[in-house]
């Protein structure tokens, strides 16, 4: 592990409806550099699978780019997806938003019968090979669960449900947690928080991630 932790940040748009949730984000973003570490932006160029007003959450008829859209989030800061190498991080996130299931997948629509980009596909088994910590948000764990189910890994989604027994049955374990808490795969190094799965304000999300963060930087220290 290099001194300073670097990580890579994945969104998926910009907007909690039809992209990456802008708190989840932004506090995944300050929490990172609270631990003195620092980041790099990714986001996959595609296009959105549709777009909402954030307003009335309405569909709007019109057509939006992921990348170009979560670079609003990362001022400007940001690559396309398929620039990533995993030898270069020490951890990555994905933070929630509709976005992780319409946009990096479409699970949203299609359950487990879904398929997932393949950039972020490629992206999470890279990281799982070369032993990358892996942290996600809200309903971003599905992505993880989804790529990674034949290694059994451990999520959480924050209280059980539908979706986590469909995940279950695919060979992913789901674990019950508090608002604030994280679910630690030790073994397939995957951390995961709540969010606003189960948040109902942002102190408990900007907590959640900085325990998140937290407990990946255990984990790089661990694996060292």
């Amino acid at each position: 592990m290099q001194k300073n932790p670097h990580f890579a940040v994945v969104l998926s748009g910009c907007g909690r409806a039809d992209g990456s949730e802008i708190h989840e984000a932004v506090f995944a973003l300050l929490c990172v550099q609270n631990m003195g570490c620092t980041f790099q932006c990714f986001a996959p160029n595609i296009n959105q699978a549709a777009v909402i007003n954030h307003l009335d959450n309405q569909p709007m008829v019109e057509t939006r780019n992921v990348l170009v859209e979560a670079a609003r989030i990362a001022r400007g800061n940001i690559l396309p997806l398929e620039d990533f190498h995993a030898e270069d991080f020490d951890g990555i996130i994905f933070p929630g938003g509709l976005g992780a299931v319409t946009n990096w997948c479409d699970f949203a629509s299609k359950g487990t019968q879904c398929s997932v980009d393949t950039s972020v596909r490629e992206v999470i088994r890279a990281c799982w090979e070369h032993k990358v910590v892996i942290g996600a948000m809200c309903i971003a764990p599905v992505l993880v669960a989804l790529v990674l189910a034949d290694k059994k890994v451990h999520f959480t989604l924050g209280a059980g449900g539908a979706t986590a027994e469909k995940l279950e049955k695919l060979g992913a374990v789901h674990e019950e947690v508090g608002v604030t808490d994280v679910c630690i795969d030790r073994k397939n190094l995957v951390c995961s928080t709540p969010a606003y799965m189960l948040a109902t304000n942002m102190l408990d999300v900007c907590q959640g991630a900085q325990n998140m963060v937290g407990a990946m930087c255990q984990l790089m220290k661990d694996r060292a």
